[in-house]
Parts: C-alpha cells; sequence; structure tokens
C-alpha cells in the first residue's frame, strides 16, 4: 500500500505521515516530494512550507533537472515573524494566503503542498481552523494534493484526532528492527467511506471470516517494513507472520460437546427403527379420526330448548356475561 500512496495521481489527496520521536518522518516526506517531481504522469509544482527545517536540508537528496518544479516557502527563518523578514509566517496560514502562494506559479496543472510541519501550525491555530483550511484547499482544484507531517506526541490525542479523520491516507512510522528500517501502519479512506487498513503494530490482529459451509479463516494482517536509500527511493517489504501461524489455511472446528458425557445421547440403528415405529398419543390414527367425527348408533346427543326467562342475543351471545 505504501508504494500505492507513493505512486498515486488521485486527486483531492489529503495525506498525513505520522511520526513521534522514536522515529522521524520527514525522509518519508521527502521521497514523497521526490516522487511527485520525477512522476511523468503527473508533471506538477510541488510547494513545501518549511517551519522546521532550512531550504537546503529539504533539497538535500532531491536530484535532476525536475526539482526546478519545486517551490520553497520559507517559515523557518522568521516563523512568528518577530524579524520582520519577508518570509512565510504561521499567522498567515489562511486559504487565501495558501492559494497565493500556489497560483504565483505558471504551472498549468494543480500543484502538491506539502507541509513540514502541521504540528507548528496546530501549536499557533486552534484545530478546527486548519482542518477546515486544509479541507477546502484540497477541494478548491487550486491543489492536487496535501500532504503533511504531524508529530503525534506533541499533541492531544483529540487534537490528532480530529486531523487524522479529516485525511483521506494516514501513514505511521515506528522503528523497525534495524536501523535503516521502519515500520509503517496504514489507513485509507475511499471515496465511497470504506476504510482499508495494513496493520502495523506490535500486537497482531486476527481477523475470522465465516463461511457457509461453517469453516473458520485465519488472516494475519502483515506489518509494511520499508527503508529509505540515498536517492529517496523507497523500498519496502511485507513481515513474514509468526511461526506456528499458517495464513488464509482454513480450520474446521471439530469440537463435539457430547464428547465427555458419563451417558449416550446417540441412537443406534435398532433404536432409531424402534422409536420411528412408536405411535404417539397426541397423533390420531385415520380410525380414531373417524370414530370421533361420525357419531354411531346408540350414541346419546344433548339437546336445549331456551324457556322464557332466558335472555339469548344471537348478534351478542356473551350479553348476559358481566364483562
Amino acid at each position: 500500500m505504501l508504494t500505492d500512496l507513493l505512486q498515486s495521481t488521485d486527486g483531492g489527496v489529503f495525506l498525513i505521515i505520522q511520526d513521534s520521536a522514536s522515529c522521524c518522518g520527514r525522509d518519508l516526506l521527502k521521497s514523497f516530494i521526490s516522487y511527485a517531481l520525477h512522476s511523468q504522469s503527473r508533471d506538477e509544482a510541488v510547494h513545501v512550507l518549511g517551519f522546521e527545517v532550512s531550504e537546503d536540508e529539504m533539497k538535500d537528496g532531491l536530484k535532476g533537472s525536475q526539482i526546478q518544479r519545486l517551490r520553497f516557502h520559507n517559515a523557518h527563518t522568521d516563523p512568528l515573524g518577530w524579524n520582520d523578514e519577508k518570509t512565510f509566517t504561521v499567522q498567515q496560514f489562511s486559504l487565501e494566503a495558501l492559494r497565493h502562494l500556489v497560483e504565483q506559479t505558471s504551472h498549468p496543472k494543480p500543484a502538491a503542498l506539502v507541509i513540514d510541519s502541521l504540528s507548528w501550525i496546530l501549536r499557533h491555530h486552534s484545530p478546527s481552523i486548519v482542518c477546515r483550511t486544509l479541507d477546502q484547499l484540497r477541494k478548491g482544484g487550486t491543489v492536487r494534493a496535501v500532504i503533511g507531517l504531524l508529530h503525534a506526541d506533541m499533541h492531544q490525542r483529540g487534537t490528532v484526532g480530529s486531523v487524522c479523520h479529516l485525511a483521506t491516507s494516514v501513514i505511521t512510522v515506528a522503528p523497525g528492527m534495524k536501523g535503516d528500517e521502519a515500520v509503517a501502519k496504514m489507513t485509507k479512506r475511499s471515496k465511497s467511506g470504506k476504510v482499508v487498513q495494513d496493520v502495523s503494530s506490535d500486537s497482531l490482529s486476527i481477523i475470522l471470516f465465516f463461511s457457509a459451509v461453517k469453516k473458520v479463516y485465519f488472516l494475519y494482517p502483515q506489518e509494511e517494513i520499508f527503508s529509505i536509500r540515498d536517492d529517496l527511493t523507497v523500498i519496502t517489504q511485507s513481515r513474514p507472520s509468526p511461526p506456528g501461524l499458517r495464513p488464509t489455511e482454513p480450520a474446521e472446528q471439530e469440537m463435539d460437546p457430547t464428547a465427555k458425557l458419563t451417558f449416550n445421547l446417540r441412537l443406534s440403528g435398532a433404536e432409531r427403527e424402534a422409536k420411528e415405529k412408536l405411535s404417539l398419543p397426541f397423533v390420531f390414527s385415520k380410525e380414531k379420526k373417524t370414530a370421533l367425527l361420525h357419531s354411531v348408533p346408540g350414541s346419546g346427543k344433548i339437546l336445549y330448548e331456551p324457556d322464557a326467562n332466558d335472555d339469548f342475543d344471537d348478534e351478542d351471545p356473551d350479553d348476559d356475561l358481566d364483562v
């Protein structure tokens, strides 16, 4: 899934790379920039709002003539505007200002906007303003995709959840077993609202699917491990399932609840045949039905003749009852 996100050409994308102090996601962010610049199918300008690193550090590793389509907006030197320098400040984060930055270029196609990082903006703006601005920006047509780096351990869980709920894709990075490897947990929300996840946490989820033949299928989602080369190329691989577990192998449940009983609940062939021949007391035979439904000579009858005191109404036979 990570490779699909890197090579995606869909419009209206809002992707978040969520990292922490234990694993930085900036190299993966730069890989997305590199893929956007070198993709022949996109041919788009890439605008970078740099709050945390300088332009030289951001461009380190980016090579080729396509780097001319990269527009770096310096917000690292004076992010709060204290020195009155002509740079982008965090107070300028608004829909009008961002659209003005993107529309300054004469590139015909919608651009990609990369924010390094959203944590800087969330420290000085409310989450509602940030979410509304980003949502309007990616739906306005000026920007094809918005990619932001978010330091999850710098904010409250509700703030992180609000921003990630707005995103179409979230990539959470964590340290890998080796020094040059990292683990990615990806959540992608399609246009129909369906959520697809690749599990990459320490605990392995087990999803059970029950078929019509009463078999249970165990699926063990695999973690996706990735590493980034010096040229910002992403190499991905899947972590194998824990030993002893065989994914996607059907296992039929053969538990017998009568196995440990001290008496027998099953019938033998002779017992089953005797049971079928037994006539039940509430089942009437044909002869008994005939005898009950037809009167025979000598049987008695009950005759009732109402007298003058009987108040009988044919339309309401229960009129005399006190109900």
